[in-house]
């Protein structure tokens, strides 16, 4: 391959799609803090933030901005490369599934027709797993990195919550592979449009429950936020942290929700797919169609997000003894009983 025969075109298109993605990311996750915190005053009956700008909307800066002020402090007896390392790697292991997340249909921009889709490559979901498994060293390398005892209890309690809850998650996907035949998102999004076919939902919804659970626990989230537990714990694997180091912590966290409710809604929800509505009938739309699908994409994570949000507000956390029985007594005995019955029905319709 020579430079001539590089088409830079194509490399220039994925290199600013890579930017609006990660940019877009970032900035859902700054505006979530901000939309938990107003969800959380509404449950409890309270105004929530209302200071910073109009109805508080200027709040997420005002709190990027204090972690920007606030001191590094770095401990003395802490491995301080390590240190560094855990939140970046949280932080790069958040934004990287978003590389085969089929955001839209195609566009055409400047006489060229633009995949809004960094990669789809043929073991898209496998690449899913594969990153989000990196982030569980974030939290390991973070506590471990501290020298500080919570912390390290705390990344152990991250650590096997994520082994029990990958295991579930990957058998409760395995049925869905059975269905499609293909680990492609984008093919899987494609499948879910077409005519006479209803979204993956129908055909599973016992495991997208499992996969739901699985992504709270995935996410570190409330009633699964054990490593967090800042009752128990003191503030859970990132003790240590402040300034910014704390701020990848806590913008991962985020990340991680909006990617799980992106993968949920392009796996068992159609992903940008328009409910009750024919694409292809309106193909002559162009881009206005194809908007319109990364509109009905993000109304479908916003719900997702939501849902997240009312969980935590409402459900206790469990305890660590619930957590691991649940992981290893319920969930994957049921993963494996879903994926015994969706091979059963798929080898009686295929006879």
């Amino acid at each position: 391959m020579t430079l001539l025969s590089i088409d830079w075109f194509l490399i220039i298109e994925k290199l600013i799609l890579i930017a609006i993605i990660i940019f877009a990311s970032l900035g859902i996750a700054l505006y979530t803090t901000f939309a938990e915190r107003k969800v959380a005053a509404i449950l409890q009956d309270r105004p929530g933030p209302n200071r910073a700008g109009p109805g508080g909307l200027f709040q997420p800066f005002a709190d990027g901005l204090k972690l920007i002020m606030k001191e590094e402090i770095i401990p003395n007896t802490s491995n301080k490369f390590l240190f560094v390392l855990g939140p970046a790697l949280a932080m790069t292991a958040a934004l990287m599934t978003c590389a085969v997340v089929p955001w839209g249909d195609k566009i055409v921009a400047f006489g060229r027709t633009v995949v809004l889709q960094i990669a789809d490559i043929n073991i898209g979901i496998l690449y899913v797993f594969g990153v989000v498994s990196l982030g569980v060293y974030g939290i390991m390398i973070g506590g471990w990195a501290s020298n500080n005892k919570f912390s390290l209890l705390a990344a152990l309690r991250g650590a096997s919550q994520a082994i029990s809850y990958e295991l579930a998650m990957g058998i409760s996907l395995i049925a869905l592979l059975m269905i499609t035949g293909t680990l492609q998102l984008g093919e899987i999004v494609k499948q879910q449009m077409q005519p006479g076919h209803f979204w993956n939902i129908v055909y599973q919804p016992l495991g997208f429950l499992l996969f739901l659970i699985c992504a709270f626990a995935e996410c570190n989230r409330t009633p699964f936020d054990l490593p967090e537990a800042e009752n128990e714990l003191n503030m859970g694997y990132h003790q240590e942290y402040s300034s910014m180091k704390l701020g990848f912590y806590l913008f991962a966290e985020y990340v991680n929700m909006f990617i799980s409710s992106v993968i949920m809604a392009t796996l068992f929800f159609g992903g940008y797919d328009i409910p009750f509505f024919d694409e292809a009938a309106h193909a002559n739309w162009g881009n206005w169609l194809a908007l319109a699908g990364i509109g009905c994409l993000m109304v479908k994570v916003v719900l997702f997000i939501f849902f997240f949000m009312w969980v935590r507000w409402t459900i206790p956390r469990f305890r660590y003894d619930q957590l691991m029985n649940l992981g290893w007594k319920s969930m994957i005995p049921l993963a494996l009983l879903n994926m015994l019955i969706t091979g059963a029905v798929v080898l009686w319709l295929n006879k």
